[in-house]
């Protein structure tokens, strides 16, 4: 079909012109990062739902189970019958030794760990999930390590860059985001010619197919995933960072759209005015939009 395509419509086939090496090593470290975070977040369900056969008490004590905190406990004391042989003072002085808001919780922590009642007592249950709970917890910790790797090196390369101001101007955008948007439209101005290139490119506008009299309107499968999954999750923030992308989630909601739709929707909307952004490299206003709202009467600010 590609070849097909080619031969008879070779005019409206154009080469792909590469972004230069620090744009595509940009795009590289995002898209190993996201994997290294979905890892993470695998590791970590997993540890969860070991813990929880033989030792949830861990679980009622942090609230964050990606912590450093939390993995060192569970690979120092991989059960509750080790943890509770520990001296009071050396569980103390554990949960101090890094400082910061967890300091607050230590005494509530290290009253609870002398309370707490194991959950089982068969010892081949327990040695069994305690090495496999360490197992998972050294690796969180270790793809943790390596994510703040990532991030150094992402952010250190992402302020070289032109296009950096330009990203950063946009609400919500974040030290994750920023990067992850400019990698997905990089720095030729030449490769999209329109927002609806973007909005096809990016799996954003639906697929609309017919036959006879008949249409449906479905996701669109062919697409760069990475791309649309930057876009989507970009918007959905943006719904607490701009006033009046949270008036047309909201106005979206109201018509009985889903959440997602909703996001889908405004990241569709999004794309445009990026896009405008982008191809004149000028940084976003929020204060000149609302205006250019205001100007043309937009429903959005229509009480």
């Amino acid at each position: 079909m590609a070849l097909d395509l080619m031969l008879r419509y070779p005019q409206k086939i154009k080469a792909i012109e590469p972004d230069n090496a620090d744009i595509r090593l940009l795009l590289q470290l995002v898209e190993q990062r996201r994997l290294l975070v979905e890892d993470k977040c695998r590791f970590v369900n997993r540890l969860i739902n070991t813990l929880k056969q033989y030792y949830p008490q861990p679980l009622e004590w942090f609230s964050h189970r990606d912590s450093s905190l939390f993995c060192e406990l569970i690979i120092r004391w991989p059960s509750l019958q080790q943890l509770k042989r520990a001296r009071s003072n050396t569980v103390r002085h554990f949960m101090n030794a890094r400082g910061g808001p967890a300091v607050a919780y230590t005494e509530q922590r290290v009253t609870s760990i002398a309370n707490a009642i194991p959950l089982t007592t068969d010892k081949s249950v327990i040695e069994a999930n305690a090495l496999m709970a360490t197992a998972l917890a050294s690796q969180i910790k270790l793809v943790g390590e390596f994510i703040r790797t990532y991030d150094e090196r992402i952010e250190s390369l992402f302020d070289t860059l032109p296009d950096a101001e330009l990203f950063k101007s946009l609400p919500g955008m974040g030290p994750c985001m920023g990067p992850r948007m400019l990698a997905a439209l990089g720095d030729n101005r030449d490769r999209f010619s329109s927002a609806e290139e973007i909005q096809n490119y990016a799996g954003i506008a639906p697929v609309t197919e017919r036959i006879g009299q008949k249409s449906w309107v479905h996701w669109r499968w062919q697409c760069a995933k990475f791309v649309r999954q930057t876009f989507v999750e970009w918007a959905a923030k943006t719904v607490n960072s701009s006033y009046w992308a949270k008036l047309y989630y909201q106005g979206m909601r109201e018509k009985g759209k889903s959440h997602q739709s909703a996001i889908r929707a405004l990241a569709f909307k999004w794309i445009r005015i990026i896009y405008r952004c982008w191809k004149t490299r000028t940084r976003y206003d929020e204060a000149k939009y609302l205006l250019a709202l205001e100007a043309r009467k937009s429903p959005l600010l229509m009480p």
